[in-house]
């Protein structure tokens, strides 16, 4: 009987601790009991540790057995040669030649304007008048004036023909006439002053003086003309493109306001340095025919300072430097059916850029495969799998 009660105490211990071990972990946190859970962590440790030990084996595996993962997979593009226009970008305004604020040549009351804003006039219209201050009334006298002296030596110069008279008294009459006709003549050109007239075909941009107001010569404004059929946009270009461009180079100028695109040429190309920005001034053309642009629009310019006929382009994304400076690309050569192949570094010599994209000048030829998608994550000679869609 004794020996039977001890068996069965066993068997109950044996139980109680299996029963422990298959505790959750909310079980063993709500018999809040240090002992019990500082003996599940350890439990949970000792398990983890094992997972890890596993995984760390079967990866060994996979490195060992599995040849498939050893290759990168690679997309590729090919080298080709195309037509490679560089751009010169800058911002310009349009401007033109025939914008003027009409300042008076007399000083006076503004007594008249035959105008209104948005008119169209011709050149030598007469635009407004500024009373003289009773000039025409001295002209008037000294044109009398000036008929009697011309009488006097008409009638002098007879005598004198007919060698009658004295040669003094000719001269005066000659004089006398001469000095009449010059106040004369002096007098109209004044008056002509008071007289504003169109300095050229155009429109009427704005009336800016009043009638009635008093002007000044040289500095009161009277209204602004201009003629917007030869317009232009001025630029300041880096002096280090003064050989590129030029008169006749083809320019793409984008009016960012207008939402609308020109193709132009360049009319003009400065021969001065500004010496404070290094810089020379280049004038282009804007077909008449374009409606919207107006003088003081901003304007972005794209001049073609340089063409190659046959340049390869690649992504700028996919070129590496090497310590030395040298940029470099990975080609794929000996390729297999498969897709797989090898992947060689090639050094390269490149020129401009232009957007995401740069022209190789030496290193590539015509019809050459480039690692694109991958170029950075492999190395020379190294067994690559092109994934090409």
């Amino acid at each position: 009987m004794k020996k039977l009660l001890i068996a069965s105490a066993a068997a109950f211990l044996l139980v109680a601790c299996g029963g422990d071990k298959k505790k959750s972990v909310e079980d063993v946190i709500a018999t809040t009991n240090p002992e019990e859970i500082r003996t599940k962590r350890a439990e949970l440790v000792g398990e983890q540790q094992t997972i890890h030990d596993k995984i760390k084996q079967l990866d060994e595996a996979l490195t060992q057995y599995d040849t498939v993962k050893k290759v990168p997979l690679i997309t590729t593009i090919t080298a080709k040669n195309e037509v490679f226009n560089h751009y010169l970008e800058l911002q310009g305004n349009v401007t033109t030649k025939d914008l003027l604020v009409i300042t008076p040549e007399y000083n006076g009351i503004l007594t008249n304007i035959y105008v209104k804003e948005g008119q169209n006039v011709r050149k030598g219209q007469i635009l407004g008048k500024i009373d003289d201050g009773g000039l025409s009334q001295q002209v008037a006298q000294l044109e009398i004036q000036a008929e009697l002296a011309k009488t006097t030596f008409e009638r002098q110069k007879r005598l004198w023909d007919q060698q009658i008279g004295s040669e003094i008294q000719y001269l005066q009459a000659k004089s006398t006439y001469e000095a009449q006709s010059r106040a004369v003549a002096q007098l109209q050109q004044q008056i002509a002053k008071t007289v504003i007239r169109a300095p050229f075909s155009g429109t009427i941009d704005d009336v800016i003086t009043e009638q009635g107001s008093v002007v000044a010569a040289g500095q009161s404004q009277i209204m602004r003309i201009v003629n917007l059929d030869h317009m232009y946009i001025e630029t300041d270009v880096p002096e280090n493109y003064i050989t590129n461009v030029s008169k006749g180079k083809s320019v793409e100028v984008e009016f960012p306001i207008l939402g609308k695109t020109i193709s132009t040429k360049i009319r003009q190309a400065g021969d001065f340095i500004n010496p404070s920005n290094r810089t020379f001034k280049v004038e282009v053309g804007i077909p008449s025919k374009e409606s919207g642009v107006k003088p003081n629009l901003t304007a972005r310019l794209k001049i073609n300072d340089y063409t190659n006929e046959n340049a390869v382009l690649i992504p700028q994304s996919i070129i590496s430097e090497n310590a030395d400076g040298e940029q470099y690309v990975y080609l794929v050569s000996d390729k297999k059916a498969n897709e797989e192949g090898i992947a060689k570094k090639i050094i390269i010599k490149t020129g401009k850029t232009q957007g995401d994209v740069i022209e190789v000048l030496e290193g590539l030829e015509n019809g050459a495969e480039i690692i694109k998608e991958g170029a950075r994550s492999v190395e020379d000679g190294q067994t690559v799998k092109v994934i090409n869609l």
